[in-house]
């Protein structure tokens, strides 16, 4: 597969993102309403086509500002369209994630829902001086073991790189210094992404490099 077959976070507008959020948004009601699974639009930006990877992220709104993750799952490999996989990263999210129970049809209106879109995993061979926070997700792989962390969650909790690596190797379920571990290969890459600023309301970018300079230093 060429490159030219896979859609990258960089060409996308915050037009695309508003579309990318609703169609997650779409994707979810009707597979939780009516258990029907949304076909991607046949009159859809063309560069939604594109080969592409995403992950979805669902939070419950509980008080006035604070949230709490309700779902995350995604694709690391472009495996299908962007749409389609935008779609099947949302209805997972919803009703997959092991750590939470199916999203209930009555909680649609105190979720909000953030699409990032991924690009290629590239590999690193000295993680400390080549990850960059608000810029970089990683992904740590040993055997069977593998997990990934997005570029947005180093800001969450405003870690360093070192903790990052460290997080990053007990998501994989590994013993978090695997990363000095040269069996263990670290991965990066990098994403865009769009998000509610309340349930239905207006999408908006996420500006991750602000975020970190702002919150954490």
């Amino acid at each position: 597969m060429s490159q030219d077959d896979i859609i990258l976070p960089s060409e996308l507008t915050l037009e695309d993102g508003v579309y990318l959020v609703k169609l997650a948004r779409r994707a979810i009601e009707e597979y939780i309403k009516k258990g029907i699974k949304l076909e991607p639009d046949r009159d859809a930006n063309k560069k939604f086509l594109k080969r592409g990877m995403s992950f979805v992220t669902i939070e419950r709104i509980v008080g006035s500002n604070e949230k709490e993750l309700r779902g995350c799952i995604g694709f690391l490999q472009p495996i299908s369209s962007l749409a389609r996989v935008v779609i099947e990263s949302a209805i997972a999210a919803a009703t997959e994630d092991p750590r939470f129970p199916p999203l209930r049809e009555e909680e649609l209106n105190e979720i909000v829902i953030e699409v990032s879109i991924l690009s290629p995993p590239k590999p690193v061979k000295n993680p400390l001086n080549e990850i960059v926070i608000g810029r970089h997700g990683i992904i740590v792989s040993r055997g069977w073991n593998s997990g990934t962390l997005l570029p947005q969650v180093p800001i969450d909790y405003c870690w360093d790189v070192e903790t990052f690596l460290a997080e990053g190797c007990l998501k994989a379920g590994l013993e978090p210094d695997c990363w000095y571990d040269p069996k263990t290969k670290i991965f990066v890459y990098e994403s865009k992404v769009f998000y509610e600023e309340k349930p239905y309301g207006n999408v908006k970018e996420r500006d991750l490099n602000m975020e970190y300079a702002t919150k954490c230093q």
